[in-house]
């Protein structure tokens, strides 16, 4: 870790954290299941047979809990942008090689929640990871509705609370996208991402995040896996 030293952690807690493992997983976004039941023979997720994740693939590196989480809320709330580093490496590990991509595009912020943090979060990530691959990165979506904030909702509120939230700045005309975003939780806001890069003409968008939430936690651990106070304050994504 070169940043290491410019990282308010000790040692142990800057050791890579467990990657994700599932017995049962959809292979188009890699949700993991208790068993095979929600797959149909080709491994895909309902959601994914119906279209409605938008994206053609979803990579991440580790479930969002333990040292993990604590990574990315010191990151992400913590606003310690050091933390980039250490998570642009376990980007790096969780994307196949022999992906091939034209462009890395990070998932906006509206101005004002960025203007509260401070920073673009994916942004930050999606150089790291282009700057690994050779890759440009392209500020190829814009946030053109402030929506309350995800917390609490359902998948299916969820869905309608960023629809429409995403337009693109121009052609993306047979592009190969690579979507960069911290956490993955139920996939809405990619998909909505998604929708709007298919709509400027990409030919294929992969997502890839540091962490997922895993859904075949507890509902109490997963509810909290979802909260921090900042989503509550400001009110927006």
């Amino acid at each position: 870790m070169q940043h290491a030293s410019r990282i308010p952690l000790c040692p142990d807690c800057l050791r890579p954290p467990e990657p994700f493992a599932a017995e049962f997983f959809c292979v188009t976004c890699g949700t993991p299941f208790e068993n095979a039941f929600p797959l149909d023979p080709e491994g895909r997720c309902a959601l994914c047979r119906h279209g409605l994740r938008g994206f053609d693939a979803a990579y991440c590196y580790g479930a969002y809990e333990g040292l993990l989480r604590e990574w990315v809320h010191l990151y992400k709330y913590g606003r310690v942008k050091t933390m980039a580093g250490p998570l642009v490496e376990l980007l790096a590990a969780a994307l196949p090689r022999h992906e091939r991509f034209d462009c890395v595009v990070p998932v906006p912020l509206h101005w004002r929640r960025r203007w509260q943090r401070g920073f673009n979060q994916a942004e930050l990530l999606a150089r790291g990871i282009a700057r690994k691959w050779h890759l440009p990165v392209v500020r190829a979506l814009r946030r053109v509705r402030y929506t309350p904030t995800q917390t609490g909702l359902s998948n299916t509120a969820r869905r309608k609370n960023v629809s429409a939230a995403f337009a693109s700045r121009g052609s993306l005309s047979g592009r190969r996208i690579l979507l960069i975003d911290d956490v993955l939780t139920t996939g809405s806001t990619a998909a909505a991402c998604a929708a709007a890069l298919r709509r400027a003409g990409a030919a294929r968008v992969a997502l890839l995040t540091a962490a997922r939430a895993d859904r075949r936690l507890a509902a109490p651990f997963a509810a909290a896996a979802d909260f921090h106070p900042e989503e509550n304050l400001d009110h927006g994504q």
